[in-house]
């Protein structure tokens, strides 16, 4: 039943990176061609904005390894000051912004994950708002069809299309 629930968990992880990708393609034809006027442009920059948000997060969480000391010393080549960390455990343990350091000097969290993930959580509260913004106007009659039943003025509309 495990192994079930990791393979259904990986084939939405791969879904979802194949979207990111078809999204990486859409977006800036989007921009090019006016569909960022419509939400499905949006719903796609929320998608990749919230994907490279997660992959950024996951590459500073896991930047450490299992042992951040062999790490330090082994792969960055960097003295591990377990006092300096034992002052500031608090420190390493908060999910933003991320950070896991050998000393006082170097974090084995690089640089660009923590303004990436910030800028992706701005994409993704902006796409938020303005999917928001169209679901709003598309139920107070706003919509393109209020807009329809505007011009059309007086004539007798069936109740089907009446607002």
């Amino acid at each position: 039943m495990e192994a079930i629930g990791v393979l259904a968990v990986t084939g939405l992880l791969v879904a979802w990176l194949l979207w990111s990708l078809w999204n990486l393609y859409r977006i800036p034809v989007g921009l090019r061609d006016g569909s960022w006027q419509r939400p499905l442009w949006w719903a796609r920059l929320w998608s990749l904005a919230l994907f490279v948000g997660c992959v950024a997060w996951v590459r500073g969480a896991l930047s450490g390894g299992l042992d951040v000391g062999e790490t330090c010393a082994y792969a960055h080549h960097q003295r591990y000051d377990s006092a300096y960390l034992a002052s500031h455990v608090e420190e390493s343990g908060r999910l933003f912004p991320l950070h896991e350091k050998c000393n006082g000097a170097y974090d084995l969290v690089p640089a660009w994950v923590n303004p990436t993930i910030l800028n992706c959580a701005a994409f993704v509260l902006l796409a938020t708002a303005v999917l928001l913004w169209f679901g709003v106007r598309c139920f107070t009659g706003r919509g393109a069809s209020g807009s329809a039943v505007r011009r059309l003025g007086d004539a007798d509309l069936s109740p089907v299309t009446r607002r």
